[in-house]
């Protein structure tokens, strides 16, 4: 490519220029509560129990300052990407981001649920409310998404086609329903859901490229792909490449900010580096986000 890779956060601005994109969209990203923000720091700063590697996180910073990072960046839509670990949290979760998203435009409204009696109605509400991406996170939660408790809700998100960010892969760490079997399940009796298969369902990658091939609205998003980090722990075969290339249409920008091991551009070069042109980047960066959500440039 006749573009150079980002050298550094300052300059992934000219790297999305050159690109010829009006920005980024993330649809990985995370703001939560601050309580809850650093009870997920505190478990990253003991990672090398949980998972054998070191994980600094790069971006502890107070909440108006992660923001202005994002736009420094020019990430100009992203979520927040609440996920609850137990019952009772997700309702609270889903207030506290949309007041998050109220007076901010650049915020993509953001919900969750967990299976428990409440959630049909919880999760209708977030939709009258205007909630535009929900999160779910199987390993946090540890729980089946094929819990007779979620029927009426990807049921609604179904007929909604409201996306999904989902991490069901089995990195970077195995819970006891992780893995391609239940999200396969659920596909088969939710075939129209808008699935965003999160960290490419890493390390299944090969499995989740088999779902995103297979069913009309399963999207792939690039968190912490083909990094350094990830590719230590839990490497891409390169011989897929040329399948990630036909997905092109299906592959959305995912970064997992604040919360990553290296600087927002290293997500960028790794994407850069897998060689697959710039009209793949052009997708990725941007075009997919922008017309899963419906975005202006």
């Amino acid at each position: 490519m006749s573009i150079a890779e980002p050298a550094d956060d300052g300059d992934v601005p000219r790297y999305w220029q050159e690109l010829g994109l009006p920005g980024l969209v993330d649809v990985h990203v995370h703001f939560l509560p601050e309580r809850v923000q650093a009870k997920v720091w505190e478990y990253f700063e003991a990672a090398g129990t949980h998972y054998g590697a070191d994980w600094p996180v790069a971006y502890v910073l107070p909440e108006e300052d992660r923001l202005a990072v994002l736009d420094r960046l020019g990430v100009r839509a992203f979520p927040t990407l609440p996920y609850p670990h137990k019952p009772g949290m997700a309702a609270w979760l889903n207030e506290w981001s949309a007041g998050f998203a109220a007076a901010r435009p650049q915020v993509l409204r953001s919900a969750t649920f967990y299976p428990e009696p409440e959630a049909p109605a919880y999760v209708a509400a977030a939709l009258d409310a205007g909630a535009r991406v929900f999160k779910v996170h199987v390993q946090v939660g540890s729980f089946d998404p094929r819990d007779p408790l979620l029927d009426d809700v990807w049921a609604r998100l179904e007929q909604t086609g409201t996306p999904i960010v989902i991490h069901c892969g089995s990195g970077p760490l195995a819970g006891e329903h992780t893995g391609p079997e239940p999200v396969t399940g659920l596909l088969e009796r939710y075939p129209r859901l808008q699935l965003v298969i999160a960290h490419l369902g890493m390390p299944e990658y090969r499995e989740f490229l088999d779902l995103a091939e297979r069913y009309e609205r399963v999207h792939l998003d690039t968190t912490m792909f083909a990094t350094d980090f990830t590719e230590r722990l839990m490497p891409f075969d390169p011989a897929d490449r040329p399948r990630l290339s036909a997905l092109r249409a299906k592959v959305l920008l995912g970064s997992d900010f604040p919360s990553i091991p290296y600087a927002y551009a290293h997500q960028l070069q790794a994407l850069h580096r897998l060689e697959l042109g710039e009209e793949w980047l052009r997708a990725v960066l941007w075009e997919n986000g922008a017309r899963l959500f419906a975005l202006e440039a």
